[in-house]
């Protein structure tokens, strides 16, 4: 075992951001993707210690840039990096739709319902995509309800209209009012006739969700969501889907059944009436109104002070420990909020991305983050979080372990973040003081480097800063070495 990790270190010790078309062959060592869709263009071998990603895909014949024009030209609505800023990719291969659109200012949380091909998850993460494993199935996905401005499926492998079509209604859960569906598959250009039964099933479920074929070009067709329940209320009686009961909560999505009704819109216009990006990302969205919290003062005022706090917290983070010097990409905030850290990240020109996690155990929050063009999911920290072992640069937790020490063993959630942290990457606890001794023993237990700090607030204030070094493969050997000479 010892030879062996000496043998793959190499990859794991050079975290150093990659461009988004090349990865260490050693770190996601599978050749499978180059055997099975190399001639696709997907991913190619580069020499014996990288693969490449062209940009290609089975339907980017010419690669996912021009594909993404494409879509912009058929439809010039979907304007990228203004209108359109938080996408999903269904069945997203090695993210290459994702990767591209990253230079457009869209961020895209790409998703595989069946990683068959030997990790292509884990591949998305190691070029610095947002990507997880998340199958379409028989539960709702975790994000929010209106979460996303346009979905999209090349050759996802999904049967939408199966079931009454519940799949696609949850697709039109997520997706905004007024967003779009792009669907590049055989049966939209192909003439053979199950094929054409197939495009004929998806123009009638579609049309019973009142959504309208925007456009049909080549082997892409894209449709668009209605921005109110108008169209749902004048159906015939009796239409197949019905609306979803008006107590259905379409954001209560931890362990939640899929349900073979369409979501309402809020007849109030939350979720509909989003600011363009970049305006969005601070413009405090309708749909804070509706976020179950207690709190002493407004809640637009709440969303800015929290704005305002984390942007000088991250500021100083610069400035004083040096971040635009760490060569990051995917980073994770364990207790997202409104998302405050993920806009300051923004805001102080770090070049990542960020995954808003929102605890099970607070308010949902969730709505509120993609309203400002971030991405986030549902979680719960007495569970193991659905992605690869080391595929995140940064963990930040803030106010996490005071809450969830109630619920969950601190070191259960301090041996997940052991997991999926990259060897030399880093993680900032920022706590009360009450848990960071257990906190410094459980980090040396586990081998971690711990640094504890006052907060800008002094020595006597009730928060620390608890900044964890996750020792680097040579360590972990030199650690194994020792324990066995024990």
């Amino acid at each position: 075992g010892i030879r062996r990790l000496r043998g793959l270190w190499g990859s794991y010790n050079a975290v150093k951001a990659l461009k988004k078309d090349l990865v260490w062959f050693y770190n996601v060592p599978h050749t499978r993707l180059v055997d099975d869709k190399g001639g696709q263009n997907w991913i190619s071998k580069k020499g014996k210690d990288k693969f490449s990603f062209p940009g290609g895909g089975t339907q980017f014949i010419h690669g996912a840039d021009q594909y993404l024009n494409q879509i912009s030209k058929m439809v010039p609505e979907i304007t990228f990096g203004q209108h359109i800023r938080v996408v999903l990719d269904v069945g997203c291969g090695v993210a290459s739709f994702g990767a591209y659109l990253l230079s457009r200012n869209v961020i895209t949380m790409s998703i595989a319902p069946k990683d068959v091909h030997e990790n292509q998850i884990q591949f998305a993460l190691e070029r610095g995509v947002p990507a997880m494993a998340a199958a379409f199935a028989t539960r709702r996905l975790l994000y929010s309800s209106q979460a996303f401005d346009l979905i999209h499926c090349s050759r996802c492998r999904i049967n939408w209209t199966r079931d009454d079509g519940i799949l696609l209604l949850e697709v039109n859960r997520m997706l905004r009012a007024g967003g779009y569906f792009a669907w590049a598959a055989q049966p939209v250009y192909k003439h053979e006739q199950a094929l054409e039964e197939q495009w004929e099933e998806m123009l009638n479920l579609t049309t019973r969700l009142c959504w309208t074929l925007v456009k049909k070009e080549g082997y892409i067709a894209i449709w668009q969501k209605p921005f109110n329940n108008s169209c749902y209320l004048s159906r015939e009686a009796g239409t197949i889907p019905p609306l979803c009961d008006p107590n259905d909560d379409p954001d209560n999505v931890w362990y939640v059944d899929l349900k073979a009704c369409i979501s309402r819109i809020p007849e109030n216009g939350f979720g509909a009436n989003i600011a363009p990006w970049p305006a969005r990302l601070q413009t405090p969205p309708d749909r804070l109104q509706s976020i179950h919290i207690e709190s002493y003062i407004a809640r637009k005022e709440l969303f800015k002070a929290e704005s305002k706090y984390w942007n000088e917290i991250v500021a100083s983070y610069v400035r004083a420990l040096h971040w635009k010097k760490y060569k990051l990409r995917n980073v994770m905030d364990m207790r997202a909020g409104f998302g405050g850290f993920a806009a300051a990240m923004i805001d102080n020109q770090l070049d990542a991305w960020v995954l808003n996690v929102v605890p099970v155990s607070g308010p949902n929050t969730l709505p509120v983050i993609y309203d400002r063009g971030l991405i986030g999911v549902m979680h719960d920290w007495c569970e193991s979080f659905d992605t690869y072992p080391r595929t995140y640069d940064l963990l930040h937790a803030a106010g996490l372990f005071s809450v969830e020490r109630k619920r969950c063993n601190m070191s259960t959630i301090m041996l997940e973040m052991d997991r999926i942290l990259r060897p030399g990457g880093r993680a900032y606890i920022r706590d009360s003081l009450d848990v960071m001794d257990e906190l410094q023993d459980i980090a040396k237990a586990m081998g971690w480097h711990p640094t504890l700090r006052d907060t800008s607030e002094g020595p006597h204030a009730s928060y620390r800063i608890l900044s964890l070094d996750r020792r680097r493969m040579e360590e972990d050997i030199r650690h194994i070495e020792v324990l066995r000479e024990i």
